[in-house]
């Protein structure tokens, strides 16, 4: 396979890669955690039951659910993008946007080590260009 352009070598890769391995073994048991907590397998000592009359408690049970889903949904997605960076890593394309194919910063790779855009391209793709 041809070099990638801008691309990080193996060894300039190699601390990025241990972060997101580190990175994805905590997030996989975030997740795992938060899908107990959205299904109710691990109810509060002592409470016998995670179910309540009490409408109140019902609506707060429902909005605590809702919301464990939607950060279960946002760490799978953030996870998926860590998986694509570690392909990167063993593809030898990691560190190269892959939109505009320029070199993004390590400074941007340090505070967001599975991002695949420069700081250009994400800024067009959040304004939806």
């Amino acid at each position: 396979m041809a070099k990638i352009k801008n691309a990080m070598t193996k060894r300039e890769s190699k601390p990025f890669k241990e972060l997101l391995t580190t990175l994805r073994a905590r997030l996989r048991g975030d997740v795992s955690g938060l899908a107990d907590a959205a299904l109710n397998k691990n109810p509060a000592a002592g409470s016998g039951s995670t179910l309540s009359n009490h409408m109140a408690d019902m609506g707060s049970d429902q909005y605590e659910q809702d919301f464990s889903l939607s950060l279960m949904a946002n760490e799978a997605e953030v996870l998926e993008q860590i998986e694509g960076a570690l392909t990167r890593i063993e593809e030898g394309s990691y560190g190269a946007c892959e939109q505009c194919g320029s070199k993004i910063p390590k400074m941007r790779l340090n505070a967001i080590p599975y991002t695949a855009l420069c700081v250009r391209c994400a800024d067009e793709v959040q304004r939806g260009g």
